[in-house]
């Protein structure tokens, strides 16, 4: 839990503009977490926002209410009785379960559209349904994925660009992402420990009121290297890096073993943990907040949550996609835009 917090986030609606929610692959299950989680809005305590994306996704897994909009400003007007949709090119027809390229052509002028709104501050941020990247890459995206294209369209380089999981009792940060277990540690620099430590801190203190973050570093190693003996990245890297953060004030602890970072009584200690590679942070958080997980950009000057899953395209179109991950993502967009909003951030 948060060791000192700065702001009360108040109610899910209050004087903020509606989000922009990009619906993803038109044939995965990102237009059914949306509409369910517009069917649940008022009991959840959801803030107001629109889709971004071809209608007709929506209609195909969805009997609700559907109106579409020209400007995000008309969202607000209409979202009590029905869930507005900011249509962009259409997919063409859309089989829940089989992507194509029209679909992820769709997807990607979502995504380009949503970011846009955001950045003009006609919406309050950005909530990314989930995309597949094959289809992508067939029709000229090049990122390695939607955090790093938001980040570019923000006008922020890609390694300031900090992907934070986060669920009700865990907040992880990997140090390094989407890279092969045998390059990690080559990977690992005592500049790119800093950057991910300090602008966690930040993102902390930005988008979540704590005021004095306290973080915890896990080590790479089993037991933390052992003084050496099963590895000296904890000696020669981690350990540096954590020792010049200290230096500048950072409540920061480690290298410590990861194996014992993760249980009730330890979580209760700190408010962030950075790790040393994608499965050290994602196993846990996704272990105990399956189906609360969000993904935070932190760095972004807007706020940008996903729902911490895929496509899932062998259940879509079947009725049964849980929509708890996506309404986490869009209750921690307005978490994080209403304390931006009261620190002036």
């Amino acid at each position: 839990m948060p060791s000192s917090t700065i702001t009360d986030p108040g109610s899910a609606r209050t004087e903020l503009p509606p989000f922009a929610v990009s619906l993803g692959d038109p044939a995965g299950i990102g237009p059914e977490i949306v509409a369910k989680s517009w069917a649940m809005r008022e009991a959840r305590g959801l803030p107001a926002f629109f889709a971004v994306g071809d209608a007709a996704s929506l209609r195909r897994v969805w009997q609700g209410p559907v109106t579409l909009i020209t400007t995000p400003e008309e969202a607000g007007a209409v979202f009590d009785s029905a869930l507005p949709c900011l249509q962009v090119a259409e997919a063409g027809e859309i089989i829940p379960g089989t992507p194509s390229l029209d679909g992820a052509r769709t997807a990607f002028q979502a995504l380009e559209a949503a970011v846009g709104v955001a950045r003009t501050g006609s919406a309050a941020g950005i909530v990314t349904a989930p995309v597949g990247k094959e289809q992508l890459y067939g029709v000229g995206f090049t990122h390695p994925g939607q955090t790093e294209f938001v980040a570019e369209r923000c006008g922020v380089a890609a390694h300031n660009a900090v992907m934070m999981l986060a669920g009700p009792s865990l907040k992880v940060v990997p140090v390094t992402i989407h890279i092969p277990l045998a390059d990690v540690s080559a990977a690992l620099t005592i500049d790119l420990i800093r950057a991910r430590a300090i602008t966690t801190v930040k993102g902390l203190q930005r988008n979540f009121g704590v005021a004095r973050p306290r973080i915890v570093v896990a080590g790479l190693n089993p037991h933390a290297g052992e003084g050496g003996a099963l590895g000296r990245e904890e000696i020669d890297i981690i350990g540096p890096a954590i020792r010049s953060l200290r230096e500048d004030g950072m409540d920061i602890v480690g290298p410590l073993s990861a194996d014992g970072l993760f249980h009730a009584r330890a979580r209760e200690t700190y408010d962030a943990v950075l790790c040393m590679y994608h499965d050290q942070a994602l196993i846990p958080l996704k272990t105990l907040h399956f189906d609360e997980g969000v993904n935070i950009t932190l760095g972004l000057p807007i706020v940008r949550t996903s729902p911490d899953h895929g496509t899932a395209f062998g259940i879509a179109g079947t009725d049964s996609a849980n929509p708890g991950a996506m309404m986490a993502a869009l209750k921690m967009a307005a978490e994080a835009a209403r304390s931006r909003m009261a620190h002036g951030a």
